[in-house]
């Protein structure tokens, strides 16, 4: 089911590590959709999320139906019954992918990870140029 678990660097000024589990052509998690995760346990709301992360309510969804799409159970849920009992939560498949990939995050973190840190390192040295 899951196929591939890499690391990308995107456009960012300086080389960092992005963890994103891949599936067929799926980003199935990264850090966006971590995040919207997060923003979600948090908020208890698919549109308060997704404007917290400056996005829109369908491009949250969309995040969504992708992990619940790829993965055995739905990571989110909703309740009908407006502000006062509706809303979205995390089901404890949801609570468990984010714990695991935030714990796989910190691995990678250079200031705790010494190969990540010698990685980045390689890519800091700049060849000198002949004067």
């Amino acid at each position: 089911m899951l196929s591939s678990l890499t690391m990308t660097r995107t456009r960012h000024t300086t080389p960092r590590f992005q963890l994103r589990l891949v599936a067929a052509k799926d980003v199935v998690l990264g850090p966006g959709k971590a995040d919207l995760l997060e923003a979600i346990e948090h908020t208890g709301s698919i549109s308060s999320a997704s404007r917290e992360l400056g996005m829109s309510y369908k491009k949250g969804w969309q995040l969504i139906d992708t992990m619940n799409r790829h993965l055995p159970a739905p990571v989110v849920e909703t309740r009908t019954g407006g502000s006062e009992r509706g809303g979205a939560y995390l089901t404890p498949l949801g609570e468990e992918v984010l714990m695991r990939y935030r714990a796989l995050q910190q691995r990678l973190d250079p200031q705790t990870c010494r190969e990540a840190r010698e990685l980045l390192a390689l890519l800091e040295t700049t060849p000198e140029t002949p004067s």
